[in-house]
């Protein structure tokens, strides 16, 4: 690896990266991994970079932080470690793909994530779906769990609701009614389809008046919202048209992979 060196590092000369998109780590896991540690040591080095905080640790954590915390548990005084110099707009990312790529993060860690990424080095949800390997529709319908209120966040965080229960409340206006939507979730065991009719059948979308003029714009609305629900589901862009005679449903796929995924998303029972 051009610019990066292998060493033994110790513990207490590494702080933790400061972008770090995870804020919790399951007790269990990390007990587990303590216990792998002092039996057979640390497997795999983690990946730090020479600090630039004044009067700090010498190295930064750019990858690794599960590692570098068991070892500390475990009583271990260094750890090895590969050092590398790593630009603050490569850092965020390679410690969000590494939690990525383990599926470590839970949806609002990523979707914060993903705007940390966009608020910090100015990418549009195109470049930074190009980046991270993602399709757009699945970084913005991700960054849309940032729009639920605090109770519904803390559900979702916790892994109470969902991403999908999470996307399905997004269609209701008010956040009152996503509020005591998730309680029926949690309380009655709703899957993510049953919320989804519950949010189409209540009107929540933005309620219309009652006159002829405002009830057709109310079908376009509804056709807009069920077309949100299939970009959702099928993590592609997806729209919705509708003619005198017939509707049309357009489904994007960026390859035959992809296009055998988004078939097996709409039919989960066939082989």
């Amino acid at each position: 690896m051009p610019g990066a060196s292998f060493a033994e590092v110790l513990l207490d000369d590494i702080h933790p990266n400061r972008k770090q998109p995870r804020v919790e780590f399951n007790e269990d896991e990390l007990a587990e991994l303590v216990h792998s540690i002092r039996e057979i040591g640390v497997l795999q080095p983690i990946v730090v970079r020479p600090s630039q905080e004044q009067g700090g640790a010498t190295y930064e954590l750019v990858m690794g932080e599960r590692r570098w915390r068991a070892s500390r548990e475990a009583g271990l005084a260094s750890v090895p470690a590969i050092i590398r110099t790593t630009l603050d707009d490569d850092l965020l990312r390679d410690a969000l793909l590494e939690n990525l790529h383990r599926s470590a993060l839970n949806p609002l860690e990523e979707a914060a994530a993903y705007q940390q990424l966009l608020d910090d080095f100015g990418c549009s949800h195109d470049e930074l779906a190009g980046r991270l390997g993602r399709s757009r529709p699945q970084i913005s319908n991700t960054l849309r769990l940032m729009k639920l209120p605090p109770l519904v966040q803390r559900r979702v965080a916790a892994g109470v609701l969902s991403a999908g229960h999470a996307r399905a409340l997004l269609g209701l206006a008010e956040p009152a009614e996503m509020e005591k939507l998730a309680q029926r979730i949690v309380s009655e065991g709703l899957s993510v389809r049953s919320t989804e009719e519950i949010v189409a059948l209540s009107g929540g979308l933005r309620r219309a008046s009652r006159s002829s003029t405002v009830r057709e714009g109310a079908r376009h609305e509804r056709l807009d919202y069920l077309a949100t629900s299939l970009s959702d589901r099928l993590d592609t862009n997806v729209k919705i048209t509708l003619g005198a005679k017939k509707g049309r449903v357009s489904i994007e796929f960026a390859s035959v992979d992809d296009l055998n995924r988004i078939v097996a998303a709409l039919s989960p029972g066939a082989d």
